[in-house]
């Protein structure tokens, strides 16, 4: 149990960094001309890779309401991390929130 939420942290982790540099690198070779369908774009995968942080961050919840006692130490370092990254992205999505309706206001 441990390796494998050892992994699904790992994953995460790298799921989002991936997401966020494809985003960067994607912006240079696409057009200029619609950049809030770009933003709209990356704002819906963000959506969903938060949807997804929010589940596997209940998910080790519960895991530490059901534990016995011997890997809570673990499971506290392991839910700090996904509500770290969880904070990050919801930081990340105001932003682009923001961003899109300066877009709508300023056409």
């Amino acid at each position: 149990m441990k390796s494998s939420i050892v992994v699904l942290i790992s994953v995460l982790a790298v799921g989002s960094i991936v997401i966020f540099l494809g985003f960067l690198t994607n912006q240079e070779f696409t057009e200029i001309s619609n950049p809030y369908e770009n933003l709209e774009k990356y704002k819906n995968e963000l959506e969903k890779l938060s949807q997804y942080n929010q589940q596997l961050l209940n998910d080790l919840e519960e895991q530490f309401k059901n534990s016995d006692g011997v890997n809570l130490d673990q499971l506290n370092e392991e839910i700090k991390v996904i509500k770290q990254v969880v904070n990050e992205n919801k930081e990340e999505f105001e932003e682009i929130i923001q961003k899109l309706s300066e877009l709508e206001s300023n056409p």
